[in-house]
């Protein structure tokens, strides 16, 4: 059991990489929290894992609110114990070109995958230091390494993400604590949809990926696990991609 004795809170834990994610972990022996505004379907996740015998609550959480990170943290600590893994994934993308793109629409996307991040670390890294340190996984992406010709605050919100885990990683490495980034490339979730809103866009794309094929959450997911457990003990800063070579060309 790779990750058995942790607690995880999984942000976004009822889309397409969180589900992936918590399967996962609890199979690997976590304790999950599933954090996500999905409630029935986190809260279906939830009983699928314990059929499975694992351990899972579902927590109700808006990552851009600071009151409701305290509430699922809370909730966290007195159901399962205090949470050694935190898995950041909730996002949003937002097609918009700069020209085109309104305030809105920056503040919303900002608030979401980079506010929602900071909250969620400054929330949990003092029950992480009180337990002995822990592992911060944050979901940023390909495009908080490359620019874009299509959008305007998702490219600069995901680099957000990859930045503040280097701080993280260098504020908090004498309590215990790593922090790392993962950079998925194109995967085959809910939000390719919306990336990529037609067949032939698609079947491009794809076609550009130098695997030949887009990734998964499954991916993604043991991505995750790797970064989440004792066998990355000594990365703390890092930035795994996970791109099927995308960003090598």
């Amino acid at each position: 059991m790779r990750l058995a004795n942790k607690v995880a809170l999984i942000t976004g834990g009822a889309g397409g990489f969180g589900v992936a994610q918590a399967r996962l972990f609890a199979s690997e022996g976590a304790a999950v929290a599933i954090a996500d505004l999905a409630e029935s379907v986190g809260k279906q996740l939830t009983t699928e894992l314990e059929a499975d015998g694992g351990r899972a609550i579902f927590v109700r959480l808006d990552v851009t609110d600071e009151g409701s990170w305290s509430a699922a943290v809370d909730e966290t600590l007195a159901r399962l114990g205090p949470p050694t893994v935190l898995v950041q994934n909730a996002g949003i993308y937002v097609r918009e070109p700069i020209a085109e793109a309104t305030v809105e629409q920056w503040d919303k996307v900002m608030a979401v995958n980079a506010k929602g991040v900071f909250l969620g670390t400054r929330t949990v890294v003092g029950h992480m230091a009180e337990a002995g340190g822990g592992s911060i996984v944050n979901v940023s992406s390909t495009a908080g390494l490359v620019g874009s010709r299509i959008t305007a605050a998702y490219n600069p919100s995901k680099a957000a993400v990859r930045m503040f885990t280097k701080s993280t990683a260098l504020q908090f490495a004498a309590q215990g604590i790593r922090a790392n980034s993962i950079h998925p490339g194109p995967a085959d979730t809910e939000m390719l949809a919306i990336v990529y809103p037609n067949r032939e866009l698609l079947e491009s794309r794809a076609a550009e990926v130098p695997m030949g094929r887009f990734g998964t959450a499954a991916d993604i997911a043991n991505a995750a696990l790797f970064l989440a457990s004792d066998e990355s003990s000594y990365m703390t800063g890092a930035e795994l991609v996970v791109d099927g070579g995308v960003t090598a060309q």
